[in-house]
């Protein structure tokens, strides 16, 4: 079998006196998308949040692409320099808040990182960024600042500034969840063309049509551990666990 582009065991994540995640294990192979719910408090966000290392675990191991990010590539633990650079260039992370620069344009917005952090030139990062606008579908809107845009134009806009660090995976943290309901399609839509574009994702969401739909394998979170895993239809339609039958009772009703 392959090796997993992303591999989770043992991951406790701590704030203080509270433990939000209490040893969670997972498993993502190249290309798959998992889709990750649960109720609000979970650990969803904060197991993101750890594969980012804006929040590394206590304990615990991490692998992406077989090299271990909570240790250097030699002896020792903890976080370093090295893991942050390795991790930065491969994982993209797209917010529930667009995190957009106001005083920046779209096209701005999309270019500064590749300039900034993988030393690129502004040409180079202007011809893609643009190709990136127009992949998702703002290809017309290169020059406006955020505030011009809509909601769902401000987070394809996001994903483009995520894509343009030539990530190997993205994370989606509740991303249409601060939406107007007209608005969640658009950006929905962007996210099933890089599924089927082979990007390997993980995808904390409500939309359970989606997690239906473009979803290799579904993820149960409920107290900081994985209640239930398993494919879309076993998951969604017929789920084993008593707590996600309680929560997806809640959902389909909304």
């Amino acid at each position: 079998m392959a090796e997993p582009m992303l591999k989770l065991q043992g991951i406790h994540k701590r704030f203080g006196n509270l433990e939000v995640l209490k040893g969670v294990d997972l498993e993502v192979g190249k290309g798959e998308v998992i889709c990750i719910l649960g109720p609000s408090g979970s650990g969803k966000s904060t197991l993101l949040r750890c594969v980012n290392l804006l929040a590394p675990p206590e304990e615990g191991e991490i692998f992406l692409e077989g090299q271990d990010i909570c240790k250097g590539p030699g002896s020792g633990s903890g976080e370093s320099s090295w893991n942050l650079d390795f991790v930065r260039q491969r994982v993209g992370m797209v917010f529930q808040q667009f995190n957009l620069f106001p005083h920046k344009t779209a096209l701005q917005n999309v270019t500064l990182a590749p300039q900034k952090v993988l030393g690129k030139s502004k040409r180079e990062t202007e011809e893609k960024g643009r190709a990136l606008l127009e992949r998702v579908g703002r290809g017309d809107r290169h020059g406006p600042y955020p505030e011009t845009l809509s909601g769902g134009q401000q987070q394809r806009v996001a994903i483009a500034r995520a894509l343009a660090m030539e990530p190997h995976v993205m994370l989606f943290d509740e991303v249409t969840s601060a939406l107007d309901p007209e608005l969640v399609k658009e950006v929905l839509d962007t996210m099933r063309e890089l599924a089927e574009e082979g990007m390997t994702m993980l995808v904390v969401t409500h939309e359970i049509g989606f997690a239906h739909e473009v979803g290799d394998q579904v993820v149960f979170m409920d107290g900081g551990v994985v209640v239930e895993q398993g494919e879309p239809k076993q998951v969604l339609d017929n789920p084993r666990e008593e707590r996600t039958q309680k929560f997806l009772g809640l959902v389909l009703e909304r």
